[in-house]
């Protein structure tokens, strides 16, 4: 499969996506005045929730947390939270931080999960977009180098910062997930709390948090596969976060 793309400006992209950052663009979003969710999800140590080719993806950008009698491997993503356009689109939709935009926007509209194939019919880019421009896949292959280098640069940040994005979600009071492939959990922070919370963790030694993490289900079928395992699951409702379901209904 050889694939063509090139931009052609529409904003779509821009438009209604929250786009992951890596910990330092997660503390400048915060510092230009941006809202920032954290998407939550994780899988057991005995593989639940976790389709077995993915494991070694998965496993890197995750920490091991401890839910009730059971390991889990959660993964913390922060994303810069969008609803309409970004609010650093200006008029012409144009970007006005291009010059330091994040390694997401760079890398679109590539993907970066190695698991997940470019599909231009999933991409909100016109047709127009890949029907001109430069070759981007050529034989199956990414062959753009840069991108490549991007996309190597964002999956490091990804297990690099895992573990200092456990402590700042146990100094927000976050220890909620959903189970991966049933959903996730957001989090909306309050951005000085946020802002705070990064610059003190990041200031300090590193040390293993030892608080439990709780799973939020889908149903109570997913909820007793969790259990059965060792873990533990919320019993109260969610008032601190949302529930995002990605069961089929």
């Amino acid at each position: 499969m050889n694939t063509t793309f090139s931009c052609v400006g529409c904003g779509k992209c821009c438009t209604d996506h929250h786009v992951p950052l890596t910990l330092t663009e997660a503390r400048m979003w915060a510092a230009d005045g941006g809202q920032v969710i954290v998407l939550v999800e994780a899988f057991l140590g005995n593989g639940l929730g976790l389709q077995a080719q993915q494991r070694e993806h998965a496993e890197r950008r995750s920490v091991v947390v401890r839910s009730g009698a059971t390991d889990a491997h959660v993964a913390i993503t922060f994303a810069a939270y969008n609803v309409g356009p970004c609010r650093n689109l200006d008029d012409d939709k144009r970007c006005r931080i291009y010059a330091r935009r994040p390694l997401v926007c760079r890398i679109y509209p590539a993907e970066i999960n190695p698991h997940i194939p470019l599909n231009p019919a999933a991409k909100d880019c016109p047709p127009e977009s890949w029907e001109q421009g430069p070759a981007l896949i050529v034989g199956g292959e990414l062959v753009d180098q840069e991108l490549l280098t991007l996309i190597q640069r964002s999956r490091q940040a990804d297990r690099d910062d895992i573990q200092l994005k456990d402590a700042i979600c146990a100094r927000l009071g976050i220890r909620t997930t959903a189970l991966k492939g049933d959903g996730f959990t957001a989090y909306l922070p309050n951005m000085d709390a946020f802002a705070t919370v990064i610059d003190q963790v990041t200031a300090q030694p590193l040390t293993p948090e030892q608080s439990d993490w709780l799973f939020h289900l889908s149903g109570d079928d997913v909820a007793g596969q969790v259990l059965a395992a060792g873990g533990q699951v919320v019993t109260e409702p969610a008032l601190t976060y949302a529930f995002i379901s990605l069961r089929a209904a």
